[in-house]
Order: C-alpha cells, then structure tokens, then sequence
C-alpha cells in the first residue's frame, strides 16, 4: 500500500497542472471503489475550480471552490493499487500506462490536461468533505501529527508512548501516534536508531515523562527516511508507479525492508537481517545491532 512518500510524490505531481484549474467535465465509470462513491459525485465536481493541494496522512485533499466560497474537499485514498495519470495536451501516453479498463474515474480540466484514476483492485476510494467537517470527520479526527511538521517531535512521541507496553513497531504504525507512518519507513526508522521493533513503547519516555536519547534519535530518522524517500518518487513495490510511468527508487536505499537473510548492512555488525510477523505484518530488522 503506498505510504506517506508516495502519496506525497503524487500530490506534488499534480499541483503544478490542478491547481487554479476547473474541472470541466467527469467521467465516472462505475458506482464505486472500495466503497460507494458519494451522492452526485460527478455533478459536484463539475464546474469546480481547484484550490491549494494538500496531503494529510496517507491522504490526498484537492480543495474543490464554488461560485458561492464555499469549499468540498475531494479526499483520495490509493488503496493498494490505485494510480494518477496525467496527459497533457500533445504529450505521448505515459510509460508503462495502465489498462484503461481499470479508469474508475477521469477529470477533464479546463487547461486540456486529462487526469485519470486507475485501480485494478479497487482497494482505493474517494468521497467529498466540507472544509468545516475535515477536522471532525471519522478519517481524520483520530490522526496524529505529521511526521514531517513542526508537531512532530520527540517530547511528542515520550507523552505518547507513557505506560504503552505494545511494541515499538505497533506503536509508531498506531496513526494516533503519528499520520501516514507505514511499514517501510518504520522498518528503516528503527533500523537507523538501532531500536528493536519488540521493544516496548514505553521505552521511550524517562520516568519524569521526557524522552529519552534514543527517541531524539528516533523522531531525527523518521524525519530523515521519509525526506529522502519523497526527493526519490517513493518505494516502487508490486503496483507504484508515479505517473509518467517511471519508478520510484528508493528501495534501492532499503536496509533492511525486504532483506531477510542477508547480511546487515552495517560493516561493524556480523548480524543477519530477520523477518517476523507483528499484527499480521512483515518486519525486517537486525536482532544483533537492533537493542
């Protein structure tokens, strides 16, 4: 499922074509994704002039304007397979373009660009939220701070983590904790900080309730993974791809995420990647350097 950096890659992917454009006309191909889609979805997007884009979690917000100021908010989810194409006027279709059986949902802008939603499995979903129900609506009132905003930081995660005996990895994939955090980036956070992903949450906050040494470090990786996977176009795993086609890369930079039974990576360490299964998930770390 595409995390916090993919999601990130396609928002910015569109901004430069969908921002300040209207929405000239939907095509909807089907009366659902994962889940129906909203009442008069095709009418309440037609017309509209799209505002600043923006991203919470593992979310994607396009700001949709009306004549009269007020504001729906188009939140997409990608699912497991969801996918934006763009096509600009006299461009050639992108590399690697999905089967077109699969374009649940198409936006023709007033620009001549043409974005389509592709998902083979269906897994995504799209629904319609007014700007004074964001805050408050089911997806999002539950949702930490951004791992990546101001926030976010360590004295958050130690008042967080007080009495929380699961373990580290469930913690940090808990979005109450922190939004859009997925099993990638928590795998390669706590590899960086040499953290074991069974040690207890709790670990993370001295006695007097601040945190310690090792969750500055902690809160320092997550930031940095996540910044250097956004610069790279995301993990290409099974069905991500950004929209001209091409791949993300950064699970070539991978440490230990899908390594299992290889050598760590760390020149010091003689140990020996392993894979265990926490709340049905894969997780990859290095028993010998991971504390």
């Amino acid at each position: 499922m595409p995390e916090l950096p993919e999601v990130e890659t396609v928002m910015r992917g569109l901004v430069p074509v969908l921002e300040g454009v209207q929405i000239v006309r939907v095509k909807q191909n089907r009366p659902d994704l994962r889940f129906p889609f909203p009442k008069e979805f095709k009418r309440r997007l037609e017309g509209k002039l799209v505002g600043s884009l923006k991203r919470r979690a593992k979310y994607l917000l396009i700001p949709l304007q009306s004549e009269d100021d007020s504001t729906e908010n188009l939140v997409m989810h990608l699912g497991m397979s969801g996918r934006v194409t763009i096509q600009k006027p006299g461009d050639k279709p992108p590399n690697d373009l999905p089967n077109p059986v699969h374009d649940h949902v198409v936006l023709h802008l007033s620009n001549k660009v043409v974005i389509r939603y592709n998902d083979p499995r269906r897994f995504g979903f799209m629904t319609l939220v007014g700007d004074d129900e964001l805050s408050s609506h089911k997806l999002f009132r539950d949702i930490g701070p951004e791992p990546l905003g101001n926030q976010f930081h360590a004295s958050h995660l130690a008042s967080s983590a007080i009495n929380r005996k699961a373990p580290l990895k469930s913690f940090l994939l808990d979005q109450k904790t922190v939004a859009g955090l997925g099993n990638i980036y928590v795998c390669e956070a706590l590899f960086r900080t040499r953290l074991s992903p069974l040690k207890k949450a709790m670990s993370l906050a001295r006695k007097d309730g601040k945190p310690t040494i090792a969750t500055e470090r902690l809160t320092k990786a997550i930031k940095e993974v996540l910044l250097e996977a956004i610069e790279k176009g995301g993990s290409t795993l099974r069905d991500h791809r950004l929209m001209d086609g091409s791949l993300g890369y950064f699970q070539h930079s991978f440490a230990v995420y899908g390594r299992e039974d290889t050598p760590c990576p760390r020149p010091e360490c003689q140990g020996t990647i392993k894979r265990i299964s926490q709340a049905g998930r894969s997780t990859f770390y290095c028993p010998k350097c991971q504390k």
